[in-house]
């Protein structure tokens, strides 16, 4: 009775009561392994866990077999690993939990409890084999037991034999149609990236319980992995319906929202996660991704920067010291705000800001500090101070000579300044003479590329096209091909091979806005042009290249409003882009908004004069040279016709 008021109560004294008591009965009757079990019990339960190996032990003493003394001491061992460091005291610890539960199942053969613990066991050592001759075991004998077959599932997943577990409980589901095993057979098929297949398991799992959250979450999160934002978003709705509590579900909806496009309700649904989740690093990140998708770059640099500062404050409170600016998980989380402040200010082109963030970020530590030095470099190059870019990367190169990575970026940081040959060295220097080349052979057919010898990147593409073996390097391929023939003018070349690039990828929103862009500069299947770059701003809405080849687009069919919209906005995105400006001014041109169309004009002249080398475009820039001469001195006569007449 004591025992019981304990463990309503959890007050020690009554604890200390049953002890008391035990120990009487136990005076009494010496041998009784009834009170010693009982005994053993109550010393467990009130975290006495010495005494009750003790006695347990004296109970095994009198009768080895005695399944009850057996899960007690299992129980006690399982809940010291908890409180232990990997070593050898915890390594003797699971072996003593794994005798108890083996001693167990030599007596009880069917005791599943036991039976999914020593998996567990077996599991945590890397023991594999055992594991699963247990779990298999489990599930011959009741084929419908969901923790074994969870378990014996994620262990074929973790030992990449997915379709087994697939196998394993399409049969189970067929048996016993329980909406837990389909949930089971949809997080398979979601391992094994089979998202239709796992959206049809985890509907048939709502189905049959739909006021389960867990099977509403599995169904949401397979139709985010194929992209199906607007059905995500209706389970959301449900979810904040079953957990109206839970933070995460008003997250999951605004990001859904941020990816349609609808920013006010995106907003609405993050605030109600914040309201949830005060505080929240998740949260106030992506409260900072949607201001920047809106081009609210002032207001996702405040969020980020008195996040960081947060952070910072709850690192000093620990005792921390100052200069060890977040030591473990503090230091990756501040890794993350600082790297998106730096992002949030390239948006906004406030490079100084952009550089002092990721030198901030290096100072965080070695681990965190490459990254920063590439975010850095990459802001040097943003900014077109490829100088500063190639020093840092040199710098760089001296601390690490055989970094991969580094000595990549300086190669392209040369072909960046048209230097092709000092470019061509270094990435020649890393060819290895096997299909490892491929990634590199992309590489030196981008510098050459860019440095308009297009013969000789034709035959680097080439060479790394036969190298290619998985979908994702013959897409990069036939991307950097097609880029290649379109400079050379050859147009059918480039067409084919950006259909074989969409082919394997139909949502390569690159792909999609260079060939809409290369048919609608020609003039050429402007519908068909128009409607493949209408798909890359849909994939990425806020895209500035994007949204000057719709403008472009547009402009080519007369659509004149809809272009200077499009164009509008890119120039809002890349205000220094000069084909962005130029193209601004010929939409001005069309519509008699000279001013205006001057203004574009001489910004993006002034812009091409500051572009660079590789970016540098002669024709363009005397086209456009000329174009704004023709015009001033047009508009000169105009005002004054006198100047017009021969003299």
């Amino acid at each position: 009775m004591q025992e019981q008021q304990y463990e309503a109560s959890g007050r020690a004294e009554l604890a200390a009561q049953s002890i008391d008591s035990y120990k009487k009965a136990l005076a009494l009757a010496p041998d009784s392994t009834v009170v010693m079990e009982r005994l053993a019990e109550i010393y467990a339960k009130s975290q006495h866990s010495r005494e009750a190996l003790a006695e347990a032990q004296e109970v095994l003493k009198l009768d080895p077999n005695d399944v009850n003394a057996h899960r007690l001491l299992a129980r006690v061992y399982v809940r010291a690993l908890g409180d232990m460091n990997a070593g050898d005291a915890q390594k003797e610890t699971l072996d003593k939990a794994v005798d108890q539960f083996q001693a167990i199942l030599k007596v009880q053969p069917d005791d599943t409890y036991s039976s999914l613990w020593l998996a567990r066991l077996y599991r945590f050592e890397n023991k594999h084999d055992e594991a699963e001759k247990v779990l298999r075991a489990t599930v011959n004998r009741d084929p419908g037991n969901g923790a074994a077959l969870e378990q014996l599932s994620q262990l074929l997943v973790d030992e990449g034999r997915s379709q087994e577990a697939v196998t394993l409980l399409t049969q189970a589901a067929g048996e016993s149609a329980s909406p837990d095993i389909y949930d089971l057979l949809g997080d398979a098929y979601a391992q094994s990236k089979e998202y239709a297949k796992s959206e049809e398991a985890y509907r048939k799992a709502v189905e049959q319980d739909p006021d389960d959250p867990a099977h509403v979450h599995g169904l949401a999160q397979a139709l985010m992995s194929q992209d199906k934002y607007a059905e995500a978003l209706e389970q959301y709705k449900r979810l904040s319906e079953l957990e109206p509590s839970t933070s995460e579900n008003f997250l999951r909806m605004s990001q859904l929202y941020r990816h349609l496009g609808k920013y006010d309700e995106a907003e609405s649904a993050l605030l109600r996660s914040k309201q949830l989740s005060p505080g929240n690093l998740e949260v106030l990140y992506n409260e900072a991704l949607l201001y920047e998708e809106q081009g609210r770059y002032d207001d996702a640099a405040k969020i980020l920067n008195d996040a960081i500062t947060g952070v910072k404050n709850q690192t000093a409170g620990t005792g921390t010291p100052a200069g060890a600016a977040g030591e473990g998980s503090n230091v990756s989380a501040l890794a993350v705000l600082y790297e998106q402040l730096g992002h949030a200010y390239l948006e906004a082109e406030n490079y100084p800001s952009a550089i002092r963030t990721f030198e901030e970020m290096g100072k965080l530590g070695p681990e965190v500090q490459k990254r920063a030095e590439m975010l850095l470099i990459d802001a040097y190059r943003q900014s077109r101070d490829l100088d500063r870019a190639i020093a840092e990367t040199k710098k760089g190169l001296e601390a690490s000579p055989k970094d991969q990575g580094l000595i990549v970026t300086l190669a392209m940081l040369y072909g960046e300044k048209s230097d092709t040959d000092a470019a061509t060295k270094l990435l020649n220097g890393l060819l290895q003479g096997n299909d490892s080349d491929q990634g590199i052979y992309v590489d030196i057919a981008q510098v050459q590329e860019r440095g308009r010898k297009y013969s000789d990147a034709e035959q680097s593409a080439q060479k790394a096209e036969q190298m290619a073996r998985d979908d994702g390097d013959k897409e990069t391929t036939w991307f950097m091909l097609g880029a290649i023939y379109e400079r050379e003018k050859k147009f059918d070349l480039a067409e084919e091979q950006f259909r074989k690039a969409l082919g394997v990828n139909p949502n390569n929103a690159a792909v999609l806005n260079y060939y809409g862009y290369m048919l609608a500069d020609r003039g050429v299947r402007l519908e068909e042009a128009t409607a493949m770059i209408q798909k890359a701003v849909a994939l990425d809405p806020n895209n500035g290249a994007y949204l000057d080849s719709l403008g472009w687009a547009y402009y080519k069919q007369n659509k004149l409003a809809e272009a200077e919209e499009n164009l509008r906005k890119a120039a809002d995105r890349q205000s220094h882009d000069p084909t962005i400006l130029g193209h601004l001014g010929d939409v001005y041109m069309k519509l008699g908004q000279t001013n205006r169309a001057v203004s574009c004009w001489e910004r993006a002249l002034a812009e091409w004069q500051k572009a660079i080398p590789a970016d540098y475009e002669a024709d363009k820039v005397n086209d456009l040279d000329s174009q704004l001469k023709n015009l001033k001195r047009h508009t000169a006569q105009k005002s004054n016709p006198e100047t017009a007449k021969p003299q």
